[in-house]
């Protein structure tokens, strides 16, 4: 007679190989490590830096909300069209309803108008000061003296 227990089953190893024998799967660099950063992250990075630029300078800035959006809307769901035939790169709105005061910064026209980082950088920043000028109903150098020199 055999009073040994039958074998429980065990429980699944980790993985550490898959089935190929080529290691797991995984980010192709750490979160730290600029490889890692979506250009769509990026370019929410310029925004932030710009408005945290001129916020220094104008605190009434914290109530106002800085969004990126990919391309603008034209047409019945924006209620607005094109003066010229031009696609803008950034929009102000003012305060309406339960929404504060809005700077717009269009991602897609501003990548294709530049050609490197530090040419979005300053392209952004430009955009951002001039829309908060709008907002504030100042001429854009007297938001930010260096506006234009760079």
């Amino acid at each position: 007679m055999d009073t040994s227990e039958p074998p429980r089953p065990t429980e699944p190893r980790p993985r550490r190989r898959d089935r190929h024998g080529r290691g797991m799967r995984g980010p192709i660099a750490p979160p730290q490590v600029p490889l890692a950063v979506s250009r769509a992250d990026a370019f929410e990075d310029l925004v932030r830096d710009a408005r945290d630029r001129l916020e220094r300078r104008w605190p009434q800035l914290s109530g106002v909300d800085f969004l990126v959006q990919e391309v603008p809307l034209f047409g019945p769901e924006d209620g607005s069209e094109p003066d010229d035939g031009t696609v803008p790169l950034g929009r102000a709105e003012p305060a309406a309803g339960p929404h504060r005061d809005r700077v717009i910064v269009y991602r897609r026209p501003v990548e294709i108008r530049t050609k490197s980082r530090d040419e979005r950088a300053l392209l952004v920043h430009e955009i951002v000061v001039e829309q908060v000028a709008e907002l504030l109903g100042l001429a854009p150098e007297s938001v930010d003296p260096r506006y234009g020199q760079d």
